[in-house]
Formats: C-alpha cells, structure tokens, sequence
C-alpha cells in the first residue's frame, strides 16, 4: 500500500515520482540559499564546529520535513479512505503506517544523498554514520504514534488539517534546524528542551554534523519518547476507531 501511494500519488503527471523527491528538494535548497548566502549564517566559523552549514541545516531539516509529511498525511488518511474503513474486516490501524513507510522511504533517499555529499567534500565518513538506521527506526516509531493519534482526531475534528499544516509552517523554526541552542537567548533556549522534536534534531545533527554524541542526553530521550508515543498513540486510535464508521 506504501509503494502504490507513492506511484499513484503523482500518477498521471508530467514529471510523476520526480516530485516526490523533487518537491522538498526545492524547498531545502531555498532554505540553504537564504540562511548560508543571504542572511550568511557561519556556524562553523563561529563555533568551531566540523562541517559546513548546508550539512548542518540539512541534518536537522531532512527528518523534520519527513515528520511535517507524515504529520499531514495523517490527518486526513481516514476520512479519505472511508470506503475501507466502513469495511469491517479491513485493520484500520493499518493506514497511518503506510503513509509513515511512504515517507520514510522518501527521507532514505535524501539522507543518501546527503551522506554522498558529505563523502563528496571530507572523503570519509564519522562513525555516528552507523547509527542512521537506529535513529530511522526510532523515528518512524514516533510517526506512527503521532499518525495515529492525528488520523483519530481528524475523523472527529475536520480542522486537524489546517493546525497540522500551520504547525508545519511555524514548527521548523522552533527546532534547532537552522541555529544552534547557544544562539538563542537563555529565556527561549530553554522552551527548546520542552519541545519533543528537538531531540530527534539532535540525534540527526549528532550522527550527521558532528561525528560525536554532542548531545547524549538526546540519545536517551528519544527512545524513551518515540516508543511511549507509539504505544499510546495506537491505544489512543483503537479506542476511537470503534466509531469511525457512525462518523464518516
């Protein structure tokens, strides 16, 4: 079901599956363009830190804009697939999973590219490159829990969609995507630490940028936060999915 969203989601277009990898790249390219040549933010020149910019805002925006994607797949996966939910015999449970496996491969491919580029321009690789299928199964873990959670609510409340993609568009700058933590006032430094998606930011930046557990508390917290959010997610979505049909 995953690989045939993928081939019917662009089905019928000029360019077809090129936009599902094409699409974002645009969108991170800009980003790279405006933060590294316009505004010319120099991370690594200021904390002496190992790689260049592009690498470290790549790090940090491959999975959240993976996160962003499942996150509105999600909210509208049931409502849109209502004919297979009426259908009592079809798990419903399945279809939050196979918009997070879509994504998921998606990402795979840009975290490819970007490990080439990074080959490319130091002509090694850190260790920490290792720990990218950990961090990936960890990840998906989490989206699967917040799509579940999403795709019951969005049965119920239509206008899940809506603060999902105003999210999207306001939560990339609440990561520490584009600036690290010591850039940012200690007032507001520490909202960073509330926010659950930092740390799968960190853990990203850690094996992609630095080479090093710079941030080893986030190697712990993810875990933990990434299995607890899939188990209440899926009891969150078996509780209410007894009513989707009277719903829809």
């Amino acid at each position: 079901m995953a690989k045939r969203e993928i081939g019917e989601r662009y089905s019928g277009q000029l360019l077809g599956v090129f936009w599902a990898i094409g699409h974002p790249l645009v969108v991170m390219a800009v980003y790279v363009f405006i933060f590294g040549f316009v505004f010319k933010v120099k991370i690594a020149q200021q904390t002496n830190v190992p790689l260049d910019y592009a690498t470290y805002l790549l790090s940090g925006l491959i999975p959240w804009m993976a996160f962003q994607e499942s996150m509105s797949k999600a909210s509208t996966v049931i409502v849109a697939n209502s004919n297979l939910v009426k259908q009592f015999v079809f798990p419903t449970e399945v279809l939050p999973v196979k918009g997070v496996m879509a994504t998921v491969a998606t990402q795979s491919i840009f975290l490819s590219l970007l490990v080439l580029y990074v080959l490319l321009t130091q002509h090694s690789l850190p260790w920490t490159y290792s720990l990218l299928p950990v961090l990936l199964v960890l990840q998906a873990l989490g989206m699967i829990g917040v799509s579940y959670v999403l795709s019951a609510i969005g049965v119920y409340v239509r206008d899940t969609k809506d603060l999902v993609q105003v999210f999207a568009v306001t939560g990339v700058y609440l990561v520490p995507a584009f600036y690290l933590p010591e850039f940012v006032p200690s007032v507001f430094s520490r909202l960073l630490y509330l926010n659950p998606f930092s740390y799968l930011i960190w853990c990203y930046q850690d094996a992609l940028y630095f080479g090093r557990l710079q941030h080893w508390w986030a190697w712990i917290v993810l875990p933990v936060l990434s299995l607890g959010i899939f188990v209440i997610g899926y009891r969150f979505f078996r509780k209410l999915k007894l009513m989707f049909a009277n719903v829809l």
